[in-house]
């Protein structure tokens, strides 16, 4: 009788302890990316993912709010590597363009301070009025690739 006391106590003991070191937690979810609407304020796009990795830089940028009704337009920026140091003023090497070639410069960045091998934040510009048929986001001098261009057609 001792001994299946002693199992008995010996697993309750065992399951207490995974328990402890292997909770329940429910597996991590990726992040939605925001819905874009269109003029109508009916939902009716998710913008696409860009990524770009070159010489051990990968930078994935994704649109949150480029429509036309929108103020401000904000892209999600995420950049790693383990080559070089990201220390660049992100308002200085992103700009926005339009398909004529007009550049707009970022009014803000919130986000990752300069440095470090991972950074991620999320570029602000000034919507573009009138609404361009395309849009490309350009990152400028990150490991020693002078461009890297992101597009997206809007109409």
């Amino acid at each position: 009788m001792n001994k299946v006391l002693i199992a008995i106590a010996s697993l309750a003991v065992l399951a207490g302890g995974l328990l402890v070191l292997y909770p329940n937690r429910p597996a991590q979810q990726a992040i939605p990316i925001a819905p874009e609407t269109d003029q109508s304020g009916d939902i009716s796009r998710q913008w696409e993912t860009k990524t770009d990795d070159q010489e051990g830089v990968t930078i994935v940028v994704t649109p949150l709010d480029i429509s036309p009704q929108s103020a401000e337009w904000k892209f999600d920026v995420g950049i790693n590597t383990h080559s070089v140091e990201l220390d660049q003023d992100m308002t200085a090497v992103a700009v926005l363009t339009d398909e004529q070639g007009k550049e707009y410069k970022p009014v803000g960045w919130e986000g990752a301070p300069a440095g470090g091998h991972h950074r991620e934040g999320v570029l602000t510009f000034s919507a573009l009025k009138p609404a361009p048929r395309s849009v490309g986001l350009t990152i400028k001098d990150i490991g020693g690739i002078p461009e890297r261009l992101f597009k997206w057609d809007l109409k």
